[in-house]
C-alpha cells in the first residue's frame, strides 16, 4: 500500500513524487513511455521531446546565426561556419539523456518507486498498470494524475512524421528543409520556426487567428511580429488550412484567407496548433471522475477532483500548459496530502517564448485591465537605452511595468528583449511580495546589467526614470 501513487513522470509528476517522498510519504510514480531502444523514459514531454531538446536546438541555432551574421560586428572575421546537423542533434540528445538519467538518480536517492506501464484509475485507492499484456493493481491512499499532454492533430494535415510532422518530429530533422511550413503561430510554432530559419530554412507560418500573440501585451505583440518577419519568419495571419497533401518530396498546403484560396508548397510541414490533455483511456468506469468537453479533469484551486483523495495537476487541468506551473501544482498537492498548508498564486505564473529576443510576461496586460475597469499607469524602458544591452548588441525591445493607479501595486511585467525571461522572473518575485512600482524603483540594481531596464521601467511608472524622457500613462 502506497501513500501516494503519481501517474506520469513529467515536470508535474516527478517533482511531486520527489517532494512526497521527502515529506515521508511512501510514493510510486507510473510512467508509460519508452524510447526506441525499449528503455523507459522518465521526465515526460518536457525533458524528452519538449522544453529541453527545443531549447538545446534554439541555443545551437542562435550560435550558428551569430557566427554567420554578427561575429563581424565584433571585429571577428571567420570563414563561413560549417553546419553539422548530426552533431547538433547529438548534443541535444546527450543533454536529454543527462537530465532524464538525473531523474532516475533522484528517484533512487529519494526512495521513489518507479513503475512502468499504462495506468488506469479504477477508484480512489486503486490504479491498474498494464505492460506487455500483463496487468497489476496498485493499492494507494492517494492518487495524483499528472499524465501531461500531447500535440493536437488536425484531420486536414495528418501526421506521418516524415513530411508532415508534429513538434516531436520537428526536433529530429536530419537536414535543413529548404522550405518549411508551420501551421500555428503560437509559442511552439515560433520557437521551432526560429530554429530552422536560423539554420537556413525559408519559413512560412500560417496562423488561423487574425491576432498575433493575443495573450501578450499588444505593444509587445506588434513589435515581436515586426522583428520576427525581419528574421525570416514569414508570418501570415487569418489563414485557415483546408488540406495538406504530402508527396514523396514535398507537401502542398491549401489554405483560405479573406482574399480567397491559396496554396503553398514546402519540403516539410510542422503542425503546431496546440496540445491536448492525456486523459484518453485513463479513467475506469467506476473511478467516479468525469472529463469536461475538452478532455480536461475539473479541479478546484487546490487541484482536488470531485473524488476525494484523487488529485490532478499540470496539463490535464485548467490553466496554461507550462512546466513550471505543473511542477508547483505537484508540490502543492503532495504537501496538502501531507497535512501542510500550501497554495498557488495563479496570477503569478510567468509565460516565456524562448525566441531571440525572448518574450516574457507575468500578471495582467493593459487590455485585460481596461476590460476589467481597473485604473492603471505604465512605465516602459527600451533596451536601446541600456548600456549593457548595447555592449552585447542586444538592443531590440523594451520592458514594461504596469501598476495600479491608486495603490502603485505592480499588476504586470512584460518584456521583449535580451534575458526577458529572467527580467520577468524578477518581476514575479516583486509581485509575490506585493511590491509597488516605487519599491522596485528604490531597489538597487547592478550596473551595467540588462535588468536595469526593469528598474527604469518601474521608476517610469511614476515619472522618475533617469535615462529616458518620462511619460506617465
Amino acid at each position: 500500500m502506497y501513500d501516494v501513487v503519481i501517474i506520469g513522470s513529467g515536470p508535474a509528476g516527478y517533482v511531486a513524487a520527489i517532494r512526497a517522498s521527502q515529506l515521508g510519504l511512501k510514493t510510486a510514480c507510473i510512467e508509460k513511455s519508452f524510447d526506441a531502444s525499449g528503455k523507459a523514459q522518465l521526465g515526460g514531454t518536457c525533458l524528452n521531446v519538449g522544453c529541453i531538446p527545443s531549447k538545446a536546438l534554439l541555443d545551437s541555432s542562435h550560435r550558428y546565426s551569430d557566427a554567420l551574421n554578427h561575429f563581424s560586428d565584433h571585429g571577428i572575421e571567420i570563414s563561413p561556419p560549417k553546419l553539422d546537423i548530426a552533431k547538433m542533434m547529438a548534443r541535444k540528445d546527450q543533454i536529454v539523456s543527462q537530465l532524464t538519467s538525473g531523474v532516475t538518480g533522484l528517484f533512487k536517492a529519494n526512495k521513489v518507486t518507479p513503475i512502468f506501464g499504462s495506468a488506469k484509475v479504477l477508484s480512489s485507492s486503486q490504479v491498474e498498470v498494464s505492460l506487455d499484456g500483463k496487468t497489476e493493481i496498485i493499492e494507494t491512499k492517494n492518487i495524483v494524475i499528472a499524465s501531461g499532454s500531447s500535440p493536437i492533430n488536425i484531420p486536414v494535415a495528418p501526421i506521418d512524421q516524415q513530411n508532415i510532422v508534429d513538434s516531436t518530429g520537428a526536433l529530429e530533422f536530419l537536414a535543413v528543409p529548404k522550405r518549411l511550413g508551420i501551421i500555428g503561430a503560437g509559442v511552439i510554432g515560433l520557437e521551432l520556426g526560429s530554429v530552422w530559419a536560423r539554420l537556413g530554412s525559408e519559413v512560412t507560418i500560417l496562423e488561423a487567428m487574425d491576432d498575433f500573440l493575443p495573450m501578450a501585451d499588444q505593444q509587445i505583440s506588434k513589435d515581436v511580429l515586426r522583428e520576427f518577419n525581419k528574421q525570416g519568419l514569414n508570418i501570415n495571419l487569418g489563414c485557415k488550412v483546408t488540406l495538406a497533401t504530402p508527396s514523396a518530396k514535398n507537401v502542398k498546403v491549401s489554405f483560405d484567407t479573406k482574399e480567397g484560396s491559396s496554396e503553398l508548397t514546402v519540403d516539410k510541414l510542422i503542425v503546431a496548433v496546440g496540445r491536448k490533455p492525456n486523459t484518453e483511456n485513463l479513467l475506469g468506469e467506476d473511478s467516479g471522475l468525469l472529463l469536461d468537453e475538452r478532455g480536461f479533469i475539473p479541479v478546484n484551486d487546490f487541484c482536488e477532483t470531485s473524488v476525494k483523495n484523487i488529485w490532478a495537476v499540470g496539463d490535464v487541468v485548467r490553466g496554461p500548459m507550462l512546466a513550471h506551473k505543473a511542477s508547483e501544482e505537484g508540490i502543492m498537492v503532495v504537501e496538502r496530502i501531507a497535512g501542510k498548508h500550501a497554495e498557488m498564486h495563479y496570477d503569478l505564473v510567468p509565460s516565456v517564448i524562448y525566441t531571440h529576443p525572448e518574450v516574457a510576461w507575468v500578471g495582467k496586460n493593459e487590455a485585460e485591465l481596461t476590460e476589467a475597469g481597473v485604473e492603471f499607469q505604465t512605465g516602459s524602458f527600451p533596451f536601446a537605452a541600456s548600456g549593457r544591452a548595447l555592449t552585447s548588441g542586444e538592443s531590440r525591445g523594451f520592458v514594461k511595468v504596469i501598476a495600479d493607479k491608486k495603490t502603485d501595486t505592480i499588476l504586470g511585467v512584460h518584456a521583449f528583449g535580451p534575458s526577458a525571461a529572467d527580467i520577468v522572473q524578477q518581476g514575479v518575485v516583486a509581485m509575490e511580495f506585493g511590491a509597488s512600482a516605487e519599491d522596485l524603483g528604490l531597489t538597487i540594481f547592478s550596473h551595467p546589467t540588462v535588468s536595469e531596464a526593469l528598474h527604469e521601467a518601474a521608476m517610469a511608472v511614476n515619472g522618475q526614470a533617469i535615462h529616458i524622457g518620462n511619460r506617465k500613462k
